[in-house]
């Protein structure tokens, strides 16, 4: 099915109704908006209700992911670079916070090309034909959103590296690590840390991974639960369970590359797999 096809579904199943009726209703409004060359107080009524109407159909897709992967079908099509990470994917189904961020900033944006259309005269009209035949309003306006939905991606998803590098500034002391750190990230019960055997191999390793996994290693071995750091993190639960795993793995690799070498009581379950994890400093 191709893109237009999707949101023209999409949009109808939510608002439903007669289709020709609203591309008449649609018709009347844009002409009338048109003689005030679509400014002053009547453009912006119009531009309430459009976001007040546009609001819940793109919280929707954001939470179901359509909007990102709509927008990833337009970027192929025209060779356009863009990738959506899937801890973002996850992110944006399970809290309805970044969902109202992201959809703020697609909102604008739409709107402000929107309105530049209108005025050029290259914006919707009653028999602007999608792929379905004319369309109503509302699925053109969508559509622009899902044009924009890159730009609005880069720039959150930008915010939110460095929302992480921030917390990767925080600084661990051996007595921290001791108290609840390495050792809890390593799933090791109890041990005593030999800190000549880690110090800058294991800052080394660290530093060698993305913002937002040196922020979850560090705030781990400063003892915060993993709600805690999901909530500062701006990230789910399931995904600091992830970067964390994802760093477990980067270490044993380093240890099995005699770049770090990692105590006995450290060594996790994958050891008892037949997987030697032991490496030297």
């Amino acid at each position: 099915m191709s893109t237009d096809a999707e949101i023209f579904e999409t949009v109808d199943a939510v608002l439903g109704g007669e289709h020709a009726a609203r591309i008449e209703r649609d018709a009347v409004r844009i002409e009338e908006l048109a003689f005030s060359g679509f400014e002053g107080p009547a453009y912006e009524v119009f531009e309430i209700e459009l976001y007040r109407e546009a609001e819940p159909i793109l919280l929707g897709m954001l939470r179901k992911g359509t909007l990102a992967r709509l927008a990833l079908k337009q970027c192929k099509r025209r060779g356009w670079k863009f990738f959506v990470h899937e801890d973002d994917m996850r992110l944006l189904h399970s809290s309805s916070s970044e969902r109202d961020v992201i959809m703020v900033d697609v909102l604008a944006e739409a709107m402000r090309k929107f309105r530049r259309d209108l005025q050029s005269g290259r914006g919707w009209t009653a028999d602007y034909n999608g792929p379905r035949g004319a369309c109503c309003l509302m699925t053109y306006f969508i559509g622009q959103c899902v044009w924009v939905f890159r730009r609005a991606y880069v720039r959150w998803a930008r915010e939110r590296v460095s929302w992480a590098r921030q917390h990767t500034m925080y600084d661990f002391t051996e007595d921290a690590a001791n108290e609840a750190g390495i050792g809890g990230l390593l799933q090791a019960t109890s041990y005593e840390i030999e800190s000549e055997m880690f110090s800058t191999n294991f800052e080394d390793i660290l530093e060698e991974q993305a913002p937002e996994t040196q922020a979850v290693v560090r705030l781990t071995v400063m003892g915060f639960p993993d709600t805690e750091i999901a909530e500062r993190l701006k990230l789910t639960s399931a995904t600091v369970r992830k970067r964390r795993s994802r760093f477990r793995t980067a270490l044993y690799q380093a240890a099995r590359e005699r770049r770090i070498w990692i105590p006995e009581q450290l060594h996790t379950k994958a050891v008892s797999r037949g997987h030697n994890q032991r490496g030297a400093a």
